[in-house]
């Protein structure tokens, strides 16, 4: 209490009791795979496409990290950490090679490195030339890409960050170079001048690579690299490893070796407890060789793990054409957007894949009718309704984790309530402790009930929270344990839709009159 000593009016700021707590984010994912460029094994946040453009670069042949994550964002998705592995090797001459292609050394222009992307070919050029127009300011040119001696893209620029034609900026739609800023230099007007730029030869994806086995993918707790990496970061709610099956079909990887990885993704989902996996299946099985593959050769069963199929077919910016690409990131991105839209409570499921134009195999209902019942979510292509994800379960076999989102609406529920409690420590333990537990947890989960999330006709029947003497003894208040009880009955999709239709006579209701 303060002392008051001199006669006067005092203003005391005092503590309501009320400490809300806040539901936590549901929709961050995490990929695991190969880039062009970028930290190997660190695991680096992006918020958007450009980001991500700009740190690992652009769409790379025969691998599916790139696409995972522009199908995450395309599909809603907001925030990914990243992780590229395959790590750098020696090549023959002593240069490092990365994962996926063997990059050109950069061109430096007034503090920015200039490259060629890949599958871009020989005879690129990139030429400064003075902006138009009578006295140009300082910090403005215009930088023209040639091929062959033919200019094929011309952007008016400026070197100033502040501006919206700045260089990095305007290059990063350019399908032909890269631009990024050269660490530790000044950004200023690059002199006049004509320079060739070395092609970038896109190689074997895992060329020069020290190891791509599926320790290179489980990663080192000490070093925190692989999925060891993403412990550290609370946020993530998903996880996606694209990437193993362009090593699976390069053959670095063999069926067990997917098994190995894909087995170390769930366990790294159930050792933290907060994030599901999310699976693909091996490419180009029918629907009963991956009823074999889920039941015989796989046969995983955990509450924080799903398994999507068929592959979907994308446009593919490195070669020009539509390709097959794995599931696991449109998906994810579904999971963000339907979050965003409705709530983590609604299963991900009835909803269009942006940017999928076409599917591996289209599946029949009695094909699904297999796959459906082991936890396999079915990718679906309806007429008049486009390509959409039909089907929500985990690949438990407990009834009680079966669902999705059920799955998903207990993690951001623990979480939440954890974060949300945290001043409770240290509190006294007493009988006003408890009922401050009781009001803040029966508030978050009343505006979890009427957001839809808990089943129920009233807050009673969604819900009960129990934090008094019944459950804190004398004996647990002497180890310094508080202990509330929290029992939550989650809303479960509507899988089956049945409506029973019978005839009826109007004669008949005439006659009982």
């Amino acid at each position: 209490m303060p002392s008051y000593l001199t006669p006067g009016v005092y203003v005391e700021e005092v503590q309501s009791g009320a400490r809300p707590i806040e539901g936590v984010g549901t929709a961050v994912a995490a990929f695991v795979g190969f880039a062009g460029t970028g930290p190997f094994h660190q695991p680096t946040l992006v918020t958007n496409w450009d980001q991500y453009v700009q740190t690992f670069g652009t769409f790379t042949a025969d691998t599916y990290l790139t696409h995972a994550v522009y199908g995450f964002f395309a599909n809603g998705g907001g925030a990914a950490y990243i992780v590229r592995i395959g790590g750098p090797a020696q090549g023959a001459e002593g240069t490092e090679r990365s994962a996926v292609a063997q990059a050109p050394a950069p061109v430096a222009l007034g503090g920015f490195l200039v490259s060629a992307k890949p599958g871009t070919g020989d005879g690129l050029s990139v030429e400064i030339a003075d902006a138009e127009g009578e006295n140009p300011p300082e910090d403005r040119f215009r930088l023209l890409v040639r091929q062959g001696g033919k200019a094929v893209e011309t952007y008016d620029v400026s070197t100033r960050k502040n501006v919206k034609g700045y260089l990095v900026t305007q290059a990063r739609d350019s399908k032909f170079v890269q631009v990024t800023e050269q660490p530790g230099a000044a950004q200023s007007r690059p002199e006049k001048q004509t320079v060739a730029l070395a092609p970038a030869t896109a190689g074997t994806p895992g060329s020069g690579v020290a190891r791509i086995d599926p320790s290179e993918y489980v990663g080192d707790a000490s070093a925190r690299t692989g999925f060891a990496g993403l412990e550290a970061i609370d946020e993530i709610t998903m996880v996606a490893v694209p990437d193993l099956m362009s090593a699976f079909q390069r053959g670095d990887i063999d069926a067990e070796g997917v098994k190995t990885v894909q087995l170390a993704v769930i366990s790294h989902c159930e050792q933290m407890g907060d994030r599901v996996a999310v699976l693909d299946t091996p490419p180009g099985m029918n629907a009963q060789r991956v009823r074999t593959w889920r039941n015989e050769d796989a046969g995983y069963d955990s509450r924080y793990a799903t398994l999507y199929y068929p592959w979907v077919k994308v446009f593919d910016p490195a070669s020009g054409r539509n390709s097959l690409v794995p599931p696991s990131g449109h998906v994810a991105g579904v999971w963000a957007r339907s979050d965003g839209e409705r709530g983590v409570h609604k299963a991900p499921a009835n909803e269009v894949i942006r940017g999928a134009v076409d599917l591996e195999i289209r599946l029949s209902k009695g094909e699904q009718d297999l796959l459906n019942p082991i936890g396999v979510n079915c990718v679906r292509a309806f007429p008049g309704r486009g390509i959409r994800i039909w089907g929500a379960r985990t690949l438990s076999s407990d009834p009680a984790w079966r669902y999705l989102n059920v799955r998903r609406l207990f993690n951001y529920l623990e979480e939440s309530i954890l974060l949300g409690t945290q001043w409770v420590v240290f509190e006294p333990n007493d009988d006003r402790l408890w009922s401050s537990i009781r009001r803040n947890v029966t508030a978050f989960l009343t505006e979890e009930w009427r957001r839809g999330a808990l089943f129920g006709r009233t807050a009673e029947e969604a819900f009960y929270v129990r934090c008094d003497r019944s459950n804190n003894p004398q004996e647990s208040i002497d180890l310094g344990q508080v202990v509330c009880e929290i029992g939550v009955a989650p809303v479960k999709p509507a899988e089956f839709v049945i409506f029973r239709l019978s005839q009826f006579s109007d004669s008949t209701s005439l006659v009982d009159e």
